[in-house]
């Protein structure tokens, strides 16, 4: 896994590119009790294994919000940037849904498809990410997201 760097007359060729996977992410129940707690989201199927044990989930799962946050450790060894790259910025979400739950203890990655990219100027580009974040061993993604990041290159 690697960054591909460009020149910036070349971002907008980019579109339709799909990067390789990012790197396995455990969400350990650790992470997610200290989730819990930046958020002072306590609800137990996040927290208590005996209580969620009992839920059809089997057990404790992550939040979403979790692994919508951890998209940033998923996929910091791979994409695609304009040479002389300055910085990069999170610029939003056009869309996100969260389709799977993420048993504790469950590994995940994102993959990571490059939907468009817009030069604002001769600087800054938008570039707009299809995300998939993959559970291991299961077949439906734990969330997808249109994920927008403005670069700006020197």
């Amino acid at each position: 896994m690697s960054i591909k760097v460009v020149p910036k007359d070349q971002m907008v060729e980019q579109i339709g590119t799909k990067l390789e996977p990012g790197a396995w992410v455990t969400l350990e129940q650790e992470r997610i009790n200290t989730f819990a707690d930046c958020t002072e989201d306590h609800q137990f199927i996040h927290i208590d294994e005996e209580k969620a044990a009992q839920t059809p989930f089997g057990g404790t799962i992550a939040h979403g919000f979790l692994t919508l946050s951890m998209l940033v450790k998923m996929t910091e060894e791979t994409g695609i940037m304009p040479e002389n790259t300055i910085m990069g910025m999170n610029y939003g979400f056009d869309k996100i849904r969260f389709l799977a739950p993420v048993r504790a203890g469950k590994r995940v990655r994102a993959h990571c498809e490059i939907a468009n990219v817009a030069r604002k100027d001769d600087s800054r580009f938008l570039t707009t990410q299809t995300i998939s974040v993959e559970i291991e061993g299961e077949e439906t993604p734990a969330l997808v997201a249109q994920w927008l990041v403005m670069t700006v290159a020197g």
